[in-house]
């Protein structure tokens, strides 16, 4: 409940931009291992090691955006970006897939993979400041929220309606932002105008 509590806070502040969405989402991060471990889902518990480094990641490259141009600077990502978004969540989660069912890591191993590459996905285009990191969390819900039913973690299932909910909400500010002329701002590293 902690954990997921924290990832809420976390996407709320997300939305609102705040560089302290990265650390309070290392937190729930690091509170959620053990609640996946418990359930016995491999996949959880390497989402969320893997929601820890990112995390890490995001909160530097937000820092260094903040630092350099004053605000972080919301965009859509380019076609070619997001080919390469979808292309690696699509080869990420049949690796992750095969591997789960090779070793019998996880009961669902591709709804597991899934959930763990595509939360690798949101959080890479969140951490660029990509408003289709909105996207993926939604298609992230959409198998997370049955999953987490399904696997006796309830409260996690009813979070995950919530987060859907905040995710709309957040998807509709962030594109709002883009509409917003940004002067004198570029884009993070590693992102293309």
């Amino acid at each position: 409940m902690i954990g997921n509590l924290l990832g809420l806070g976390a996407l709320a502040l997300g939305w609102r931009r705040s560089v302290l969405s990265w650390p309070v989402q290392l937190l729930s991060g690091l509170v959620l291992v053990a609640a996946y471990a418990s359930a016995h889902l491999s996949g959880g518990v390497g989402k969320q090691l893997v929601v820890i480094v990112v995390s890490l990641w995001g909160w530097m490259q937000w820092q260094r955006g903040r630092r350099d141009h004053g605000d972080l600077v919301i965009r859509f990502a380019t076609w070619s970006e997001r080919a390469w978004l979808v292309a690696g969540t699509a080869v990420g989660t049949v690796g992750v897939a095969l591997l789960f069912q090779a070793y019998n890591l996880s009961w669902a191993p591709w709804q597991d993979a899934y959930l763990f590459t595509g939360t690798l996905a949101a959080m890479v285009a969140q951490g660029r400041g990509w408003v289709e990191f909105w996207f993926a969390w939604l298609a992230v819900d959409l198998v997370g929220v049955p999953l987490a039913f399904n696997s006796g973690l309830a409260f996690s299932g009813l979070i995950y309606i919530v987060y859907f909910v905040l995710v709309i909400a957040g998807m509709r500010s962030w594109w709002l932002r883009t509409r917003i002329p940004q002067p004198g701002t570029r884009v993070l590293e590693g992102a293309t105008a």
